[in-house]
């Protein structure tokens, strides 16, 4: 019984660490509040202990058109869009460049 659980608990620790693996992709993004910055919006799901802004502005900045600059607005965990493994979901504005 004991290699069995061992080989359990060993099965279930990797399958949990490649689920921390997911890579951010992009959601739909949060309707803009009042007084919001307008524009096009896209917004990122991604899991906050192993992903940068780094890489979530990178993938934000693919999401939006071609002479525009992805700013960050927002950041909720609601989970409506994003599943548990990739809790939280940025939100970023769509601005010309300058």
């Amino acid at each position: 019984m004991t290699r069995y659980a061992a080989a359990l608990w060993l099965t279930l620790g990797a399958a949990l660490a490649g689920c921390g693996m997911l890579d951010p992709y992009p959601t739909p993004p949060r309707a803009a509040q009042p007084g919001a910055t307008p524009g096009p919006r896209v917004a990122i799901c991604y899991n906050t202990l192993s992903t940068t802004l780094a890489e979530v502005q990178k993938e934000a900045q693919q999401e939006c058109a071609t002479g525009t600059l992805a700013e960050p607005a927002d950041t909720d965990w609601y989970l409506q869009n994003c599943p548990l493994l990739l809790p939280a979901r940025a939100t970023f504005v769509c601005r010309a460049k300058k």
